[in-house]
């Protein structure tokens, strides 16, 4: 059933983290042809290290029994782009109801509002951010952007992204920061700078609590990982 919705990703993963089934929107996504060749493979075979980490991070607290609903992730899309995505986890039970795995679903959030009523007017606020977020942002800028009052503007994020327009915000820099401390070797200070976040200590204290490491340690970790890059 999953193969006949549109612009959605499937998967089932056992508790190594393996994919042992995905819909044909999954094998679109990452280029695939059949399902033989994605089975047994992992995020980090499809994704760069840096965004299959937080998958991976996300699958062990399902699998700890957590919920993981309309998570707003960066993800890149079948150009090879970064995009934003929103997905949600469960954990996956066997006959005697343990924990045997987890499966998830992910959408591409741009393609996805096109198809909701109400989110049309959400484009112009969230274009605004990813163009802008470097910058000093205020509600009332937002509001004014989308010709909404504030009370609507937020009315729809919290109704469309289950967050308000300042969390989306926040996650929009996060996301750019994240991608500077793997791209760039600009000090932590300047990557949390140009990400829009003009006091270092709010910086990392925001980024470890969206990525569980600190800036620092999280580029230590990419690096041990990854040392070729």
């Amino acid at each position: 059933m999953y193969d006949l919705l549109p612009d959605v990703m499937f998967w089932v993963k056992n508790t190594q983290g393996r994919l042992i089934h995905v819909n044909r929107g999954f094998l679109e996504h990452v280029g695939a042809q059949s399902l033989e060749q994605v089975v047994g493979h992992t995020d980090y075979d499809f994704s760069p290290a840096y965004i299959a980490k937080q998958f991976v991070e996300d699958d062990k607290r399902v699998l700890a029994g957590q919920l993981v609903t309309d998570r707003l992730e960066m993800n890149i899309d079948e150009k090879g782009k970064l995009a934003w995505f929103t997905t949600s986890k469960r954990p996956l039970l066997g006959p005697d109801g343990s924990i045997v795995g987890s499966f998830g679903i992910s959408r591409h959030l741009e393609k996805m509002s096109v198809a909701l009523i109400g989110v049309e007017a959400l484009k112009v606020p969230m274009t605004y951010i990813r163009e802008n977020f470097a910058d000093e942002i205020t509600l009332p800028d937002l509001a004014k952007e989308s010709h909404l009052s504030i009370s609507a503007l937020e009315r729809r994020f919290k109704k469309h992204l289950s967050r308000t327009p300042l969390q989306y915000l926040t996650d929009v820099r996060l996301e750019n920061a994240r991608r500077l401390l793997v791209e760039t070797t600009l000090p932590v200070s300047d990557v949390g700078y140009e990400s829009g976040f003009k006091d270092a200590s709010y910086f990392a204290r925001r980024f470890k609590r969206k990525f569980s490491s600190l800036p620092s340690e999280f580029r230590a970790q990419h690096r041990e990982k990854n040392p070729a890059e």
